[in-house]
């Protein structure tokens, strides 16, 4: 069959950004097919203006921090997202409809928006350790140079301290950190001073690499303080998916199609057919292409793949990294005034590692809460309004968050199933369950203890743990595990789906195992590779 595109690659968030870039270099004929919903209400109400500012000045500010139909405002925490604010909720609008998802243990956030959930990044980078890298199935000198070509695309700053090890490794091209904001700053204090004790009980503490720029790069700026990192992305020092999209589209070899959900393909003797749902006119439409890369996220690549494979009944194995938060009050900081220009991104990471290998290491993400509005917090203290609204406004700049992650495994509680529902778009339902066994529980709440010892001794005290609902990581993999046999629903180690000829997977969905720290950096790395393999496999 004649071709439109040489690759046509299925999503535009961090993986099909970073795999689109790396053909399109190659010279092919490239085309990205995505819904690409985006917010075009409230980006340009926000004036360019630091969050304090605007809180005092701004008499619109209600309709971007609240929500023309108060959306800001979720009182409810048993949904995954819940807390996006209301310039972020493009990221998941229509999934409901198009993505529809039922389980009662199990609550996925999925994204149709034009840089995928990589548009809401919370922007921390990490290199994998050799040990991870083998049990999650990935080639590590070839990911080692994938994440120098990912960091020389987006822009990484960082600081090589004690938690380098399980961060940066040998990074190169790293800009300096962002200003260490004062909360946070107290809090890096407090372990110079308790470091030998900390580190006697394996606790590593240390700046968090983050996506964010120090420095200007690729024609956008250092970061200016503004502490609108969740509400704007006006600066652009903070690498977003659709970036690396808006850019590509300056290049003749490539082509953005949206409105256009994927929904199967299947294999010709020179190329592949894409079928695609049109979510503006309900039509079908189809394109061609000598190679496939699918990227639209694990959960949405298991879709695809069932379709296309006529799976029957097919059990695909899920990954998602266990998650919640403790808000910790730093009392150190009681009665500080407020700093206005700062970052309130995750600047600390605090690192168990009690084997000593650099795996199965337990994490902690350490930010200070300001710019996501103090009411988001009172809902979660046993006060009423008035009195809570009095006392937060005096405790809010002593308060430290603590986001615990914990390493992820395959179990049999854990897994993802296409059925058949007629009354969907695409006449079929994603369904699965997710559970833990009481082994994984317990070493997940003994880890959780420890690390609230580490918080006290850092002088943040622990005032309670919440739980968010399972899927509140948004950290997802494994659903198509790299396996070298070439059985059904498996990738080869290199990207390819078993049982095909050039339909690779460059998302998560090969990874056999998840470490607690944040996949992004190198779902965006192994993407890169896989387009690579697509290339050499000519």
């Amino acid at each position: 069959m004649k071709t439109d595109y040489d690759f046509i690659v299925v999503g535009s968030g961090a993986t099909g950004a970073m795999a689109a870039q790396t053909l399109v270099e190659s010279g092919s004929r490239v085309a990205v097919l995505d819904v690409g919903e985006k917010d075009e209400v409230y980006a340009p109400l926000i004036p360019e203006q630091d969050f304090d500012t605007l809180r005092r000045s701004d008499p619109g500010q209600h309709r971007y921090f609240l929500g023309d139909e108060f959306e800001g405002v979720p009182w409810a925490t048993t949904k995954v997202g819940s807390q996006l604010t209301p310039p972020r909720n493009f990221l998941t609008r229509n999934t409901e409809r198009f993505l529809p998802f039922e389980s009662e243990t199990l609550s996925p956030m999925e994204s149709l928006a034009r840089g995928g959930l990589g548009a809401g990044w919370g922007t921390g980078c990490y290199l994998y350790s050799k040990a991870e890298l083998g049990a999650a199935g990935l080639d590590e000198p070839g990911i080692l140079r994938a994440y120098d070509t990912v960091a020389a695309r987006i822009g990484v700053s960082g600081t090589f301290d004690d938690v380098a090890p399980y961060c940066l490794r040998e990074l190169r091209n790293v800009q300096p950190s962002i200003e260490l904001e004062e909360n946070s700053a107290a809090v890096y204090r407090a372990y110079q001073r308790r470091r030998a004790a900390l580190n006697a009980r394996h606790f590593y503490l240390g700046r968090q690499p983050q996506a964010v720029l120090s420095a200007p790069m690729h024609g956008r700026g250092a970061t200016q303080y503004r502490d609108m990192e969740y509400w704007s992305d006006g600066d652009k020092s903070a690498y977003r998916s659709w970036m690396t999209i808006d850019q590509l589209q300056k290049a003749p070899n490539f082509t953005y199609h949206e409105r256009c959900l994927v929904t199967s393909f299947s294999e010709g003797p020179s190329g592949v057919a894409v079928r695609v749902l049109r979510t503006d006119t309900g039509e079908t439409q189809s394109f061609s292409a000598r190679k496939l890369v699918l990227a639209p996220g694990p959960l949405g690549t298991a879709r695809i793949v069932a379709r296309s494979l006529g799976s029957g009944d097919q059990t695909m194995p899920f990954l998602c990294n266990p998650y919640c938060y403790i808000p910790c009050l730093q009392w150190r900081r009681l009665g500080s005034e407020p700093q206005r220009l700062r970052s309130s991104l995750g600047q600390l990471v605090m690192f168990m590692d009690e084997g000593g290998q650099n795996f199965d290491v337990g994490m902690a993400v350490l930010f200070s809460y300001r710019s996501l509005l103090l009411f988001k917090l009172m809902k979660e203290t046993p006060l009423n309004f008035a009195d809570a609204r009095v006392i937060m406004q005096y405790l809010q700049s002593a308060f430290i968050i603590a986001g615990i992650h914990h390493p992820e495994k395959p179990g049999p509680g854990k897994f993802l199933r296409l059925r058949p529902a007629p009354g969907s778009p695409t006449g079929d339902m994603l369904t699965g369950q997710y559970t833990f066994s009481d082994a994984e529980n317990a070493t997940n709440l003994n880890r959780e203890r420890k690390l609230r010892w580490a918080l006290r001794t850092l002088g943040c005290q622990p005032l309670r743990t919440i739980r968010v609902p399972q899927g509140g990581s948004i950290h997802y993999a494994g659903t198509l595990p790299f396996d070298s046999s070439g059985k059904p629903f498996t990738l080869s180690p290199q990207g390819r789906l078993s049982g095909t000829r050039s339909v690779f997977v460059a998302d998560g969905s090969g990874f056999r195992y998840l470490p607690a720290k944040g996949i992004t950096f190198t779902l965006m790395a192994n993407a890169h590779c896989v387009a690579l393999e697509s290339l050499r496999n000519e």
